[in-house]
């Protein structure tokens, strides 16, 4: 996502970093490190400050002032708590990450209730900002784009938010976002967020392109804001309306590129990609924030690649050898998972491997990501994040599909065929009950989807997030731990009216 349209200048670019203070700094909840700034409509009562205001909301998608949170490859981030408290991976580091492998979850555990505070704060401060907007003075054109950005982005932090801590205060009423004085209010009920978030996406739909591209990509579109709302009607188990989703998605012209790993790749930058959907614009010389950093904590300490391309390997996150083993020998995606890796050349220039299973390691190598041709930097890398894929549409379809009609349609198949077919595979065979279709919806999303960010949510939404941890020997993985704790400091401050979430108390 570019920091400003070149056409906005300076100006922009200067509003854009003071909006972004703004929105990390403040909080829809008085005593979370809030700081008044004082009447936002003096900052955003411009087209330019609007630019600045929807920029600055977009820091989010990269976790803010976090080192590589959000979207990218750091401790906070969502694809890697989803990866380190699922079946896809375990970290070689110790320290406290095997808390988050065996759920030993506190509401003291920085960890899992960091995310809570950082994100607040945005959904308050883009309320501020979608009132400022509606109030310049610009074409209803653009007025009606960068407030259906707003509502998108909106709706995905409190999507991500509910999904990880139940339901939560969306605030839409700018005057008690601005307001450090207003009362706490308890915890609405679930189907009143959920309500909330599907509102702001369709109201994001019905206002965005179907796609964007060039210095516009990585922004919402309506696909971006679809498929958000897809996820939300799979959370909510409300099939029907997934479904239908799902269709509208599939006519915004995406298709599967011929090469999986293409998606992780050079391959996909400013929207080249007919399959990325919605990403995280990196660059390997803009400061770590946006940029790339996943192979510098996946890729062993003696990892050499054979391009000769200098690569940073802290050796942290693998694949568990359990899920490793699931995947077909034939599966091209095992191009981007490692048993055996390079580790250097011998006097012929043939290429030494090391292989990680008899080595001892914890597990398979998750490369994930080809390294960044530009050797600009050995540890930041310009290969963009993904966060929605074309392919995890088709998957989600499918298996809507499954629920909705008690069993696999011709149509379900197709779908997942689609997939598999681009991972070298054969297609499912025929006559799968609905229970037999499901399993390997469970297991495609797994080969297609490792350490993206889902699998945590997959694996609540078919009630197997608990019963993982408790298979893999964890004594504290009790079933209250499928939402994590709030922050203490959020109950204390409130006098008990925002209650801690069962079991944590």
């Amino acid at each position: 996502m570019k920091t400003c349209k070149r056409k906005t200048g300076k100006t922009a670019l200067t509003l854009t970093c003071l909006l972004a203070g703004i929105l990390i700094i403040s909080s829809c909840e008085k005593g979370l490190e809030y700081k008044s700034y004082g009447d936002l409509s003096s900052v955003v009562n411009t087209p330019e400050g609007a630019v600045a205001a929807v920029n600055a909301a977009y820091t989010g998608l990269a976790g803010g002032s976090d080192w590589q949170g959000g979207w990218d490859a750091g401790t906070y981030s969502w694809r890697v708590q989803a990866m380190q408290t699922t079946d896809e991976g375990v970290c070689a580091w110790g320290g406290d990450w095997p808390r988050m492998n065996n759920l030993t979850f506190t509401p003291d555990f920085d960890w899992v209730t960091h995310n809570y505070t950082r994100y607040m704060p945005y959904i308050s401060r883009i309320t501020i900002a979608i009132d400022g907007i509606q109030q310049i003075p610009m074409s209803d054109d653009l007025k009606n784009r960068y407030i259906g950005e707003l509502k998108a982005l909106r709706a995905h932090y409190a999507q991500l938010l509910y999904f990880n801590y139940g339901p939560i205060t969306i605030v839409t009423d700018p005057a008690i976002a601005a307001n450090p004085e207003a009362p706490y209010t308890p915890r609405p009920a679930a189907a009143e967020v959920a309500a909330q978030i599907e509102k702001d996406y369709q109201d994001a739909a019905a206002a965005l392109p179907a796609k964007f591209t060039g210095e516009d990509y990585g922004r919402f579109s309506k696909a971006a804001a679809l498929t958000g709302l897809m996820k939300l009607y799979m959370h909510e188990k409300d099939w029907a309306k997934a479904v239908t989703t799902g269709e509208e998605i599939k006519t915004l012209g995406y298709s599967l590129l011929a090469n999986y790993e293409d998606n992780f790749s050079m391959a996909s930058k400013g929207g080249n990609s007919t399959e990325m959907i919605l990403a995280v614009v990196c660059s390997p010389t803009g400061g770590d924030q946006y940029t790339n950093m996943w192979l510098a904590h996946a890729l062993p300490s003696d990892y050499v690649d054979p391009s000769g391309i200098p690569l940073t390997a802290w050796g942290g996150y693998k694949m568990r050898w359990s899920s490793y083993d699931k995947f077909a020998p034939a599966d091209k995606r095992l191009k981007m998972l490692l048993e055996s890796y390079p580790v250097g050349k011998d006097a012929g220039g043939t290429v030494i491997y090391r292989n990680a299973r008899t080595g001892g390691d914890m597990g398979a190598v998750p490369m994930k990501y080809s390294p960044d041709p530009s050797r600009a930097n050995s540890q930041n890398s310009g290969v963009d994040f993904p966060v929605y894929r074309y392919a995890d549409v088709l998957l989600m379809l499918a298996e809507s599909i499954n629920e909705a009609n008690n069993g696999p349609t011709t149509e379900a198949y197709d779908n997942i065929n689609e997939v598999r077919e681009r991972a070298g595979l054969p297609d499912l065979p025929g006559g799968l009950s609905k229970t037999a279709f499901l399993e390997k919806i469970q297991d495609e999303r797994l080969f297609e989807l490792w350490g993206e960010g889902w699998r945590k949510d997959d694996l609540v939404r078919w009630g197997k997030f608990i019963q993982r941890a408790i298979d893999d020997g964890s004594a504290t993985a009790e079933s209250y731990k499928v939402l994590l704790p709030l922050p203490r400091s959020v109950v204390t401050q409130s006098n008990g009216v925002i209650q801690q979430n069962q079991g944590y108390n």
